[in-house]
């Protein structure tokens, strides 16, 4: 059963993505997610930037109920469920190192704010890094990648990620983005025998394991994830071929 929360403000993030803040009495974990119900348009899952006192969601417009949150202003009120799945395992007392791609950085926001690790940001053009100004804010090394060369390296988040780790050594990356990034970025981890967190998509309708439809190698993302370790992501066959 959803809990309806009013939102108490939104901010332009880029010119198709934008945050949402509301106040809501449940505790979340990094990583978990929420079901966000428009009226009248759909329900949909959504990572949780914030998971404060002050929560938020990010949002990029990019279908139907996207763009009907995209409508959504101050003092409207919206449907939400959860937390659902696991988070991510943040290990006290190591080196951490965040790889994110375009919207993907706000489902790690809350592990930037909490360790201030290493980050690198990649997106397509300059127009679609969002969220730098908080990033720099709390991380302790910022590097960003454009896929055109128009700010930062040029070149994707993987090939960035391998020239910051053959620079530093890390524990733990933990990833989030699409899903060709982020096999690319467990690969690499493999091969320098780091551990990964990765937070991986599918739909999700029911969001409690009973509708199968988020169903990957014979687990369920919703459920068994969206977070993954090392040892469950070497076990998903699928991986690497979804979104």
């Amino acid at each position: 059963m959803s809990d309806v929360v009013k939102i108490i403000s939104c901010r332009n993030e880029s010119k198709d993505t934008k945050t949402l803040e509301f106040k809501w009495d449940k505790n979340i974990k990094a990583g978990q997610f929420v079901m966000i119900w428009i009226p009248d348009t759909d329900e949909i899952p959504m990572s949780v930037s914030s998971v404060g006192e002050i929560k938020s969601i990010t949002v990029k417009s990019v279908g139907d109920a996207t763009k009907a949150i995209h409508k959504l202003k101050e003092g409207d009120m919206i449907g939400i469920r959860g937390p659902y799945g696991n988070g991510f395992c943040i290990p006290g007392e190591k080196n951490i190192l965040i790889v994110a791609g375009g919207v993907g950085i706000a489902a790690v926001m809350p592990v930037i704010r909490e360790t201030g690790a290493d980050t690198v940001l990649g997106a397509r053009t300059k127009d679609e890094i969002i969220m730098e100004e908080e990033i720099n804010r709390y991380s302790k090394n910022v590097r960003i990648s454009t896929d055109d060369g128009s700010y930062g390296f040029k070149g994707n988040a993987v090939l960035l990620m391998k020239e910051v780790m053959s620079a530093k050594k890390y524990d733990v990356v933990i990833g989030c983005g699409p899903e060709v990034m982020l096999y690319h970025v467990y690969k690499e981890c493999t091969k320098s025998n780091t551990e990964c967190e990765l937070s991986l998509e599918r739909f999700m309708k029911c969001a409690a394991g009973l509708c199968g439809s988020c169903a990957i190698g014979g687990m369920r993302v919703c459920k068994d994830g969206p977070v993954f370790n090392t040892e469950q992501i070497a076990q998903l066959k699928e991986f690497g071929f979804g979104h």
